[in-house]
């Protein structure tokens, strides 16, 4: 018995032509609403002339800077500049192969540590960073509903004992500042040079965060970079302080046993093994003394060799660049957006239509 193919739903075959001609129905079917589409068009130019009157003009702080480690271009320095004009990063083959070396600066200078201590410093005499970027982008009054007294959150300056209410707006702040208003970024892989922007809607505000931005993290990786060394150069100046302390000790009480002695007996033999023992004593002080000034100088020089040097290239200046929507383009894309949704909404209507 012969057993007959079950029967498949016909599919029309694949055409350019048709798929042209499907579209251009589509267009001519839009285009019967003329007056609507045109009323729609016009009601689109309206929101977005609406959208760009309306819309708050933001300030872009751009910051450049370099930093000079002695380490970074030391003989690895040629042969990483050579590598990074194929892709390749051989920063960690040198001596700058540490926790502040290389892009992990990107990320030192965006953690939120740097950022709640620079939202802390002051903006006038009355008010902190944080205080306005709060007035500014309306917090405090959303915040109120979380005050126990009913008054609006102050921040203190460069405050350290912060309650948990003050902690938890200053996470929230930090967060919409990396959510696009703050960035930073190496203008090129091959050399050392960062560019940092800041882009918030009050132009003094953005000036002070960014120069600020950069003071502290500069602060901070400078001396986290060096602070193993300075702490060796602290202990051995004291160590040649106390050491320089006691020789002066030291020396004027053998000057004063010789003075002695000039007019001792000599049948007293007992002053003279003083003498002895204090010359002795001076002798070794003195040997003890000059081992660590050299060593504290040596110390000195490794320090003044390690310490990275950040330099600051361009400063933002005010006015800063202003950031407004034009109304031009606000128009032109409120009837781009207008006609487009128009157009979906007259086309999936008519397929559901003839279903």
């Amino acid at each position: 018995m012969v057993q007959e193919n079950p029967s498949y739903p016909y599919e029309p075959e694949f055409s350019f032509k048709r798929l042209v001609d499907d579209r251009i129905a589509d267009i001519k079917y839009i285009f019967q609403f003329k007056k609507m589409l045109a009323l729609v068009l016009i009601l689109g130019a309206l929101l977005g002339l609406a959208a760009a009157w309306l819309k708050a003009p933001t300030y872009t702080a751009r910051l450049t800077f370099v930093i000079d480690d002695s380490k970074s271009s030391g003989s690895t320095g040629g042969l990483s500049a050579l590598a990074g004009q194929f892709g390749f990063n051989l920063d960690g083959l040198g001596g700058a192969s540490g926790v502040l070396a290389g892009d992990n600066v990107e990320e030192l200078i965006k953690s939120h540590k740097l950022i709640k201590e620079t939202l802390l410093t002051a903006y006038d005499s009355t008010q902190t960073l944080a205080d306005k970027y709060a007035e500014v982008y309306k917090l405090s009054k959303k915040w109120l509903k979380y005050s126990p007294d009913g008054k609006i959150t102050q921040f203190p300056l460069n405050g350290t004992h912060n309650t948990r209410l003050q902690d938890s707006l200053l996470h929230e702040m930090t967060a919409m500042i990396l959510d696009g208003e703050f960035e930073i970024a190496k203008t090129d892989k091959k050399l050392g040079f960062f560019e940092v922007n800041t882009t918030m809607k009050d132009e003094k505000l953005a000036q002070l965060f960014c120069t600020r931005m950069i003071k502290q993290s500069t602060d901070f990786f400078i001396t986290t970079k060096t602070e193993r060394l300075r702490n060796n150069v602290q202990r051995l100046q004291q160590r040649a302080d106390s050491i320089g302390a006691i020789l002066n000790h030291k020396t004027y009480a053998l000057s004063a046993a010789n003075q002695t002695l000039l007019d001792l007996n000599p049948a007293y033999t007992s002053a003279s093994a003083s003498v002895e023992v204090k010359d002795r004593d001076k002798i070794v002080l003195t040997t003890i003394f000059s081992e660590t000034v050299k060593n504290l100088e040596a110390s000195k020089t490794m320090l003044a060799q390690e310490t990275p040097t950040v330099q600051i290239v361009d400063e933002p200046e005010l006015p800063l660049k202003k950031n407004k929507l034009k109304y031009s383009v606000a128009i032109l894309t409120g009837i781009l957006i207008s006609g487009i949704l128009f157009s979906l909404f007259k086309l999936l209507t008519r397929k559901k239509a003839k279903i």
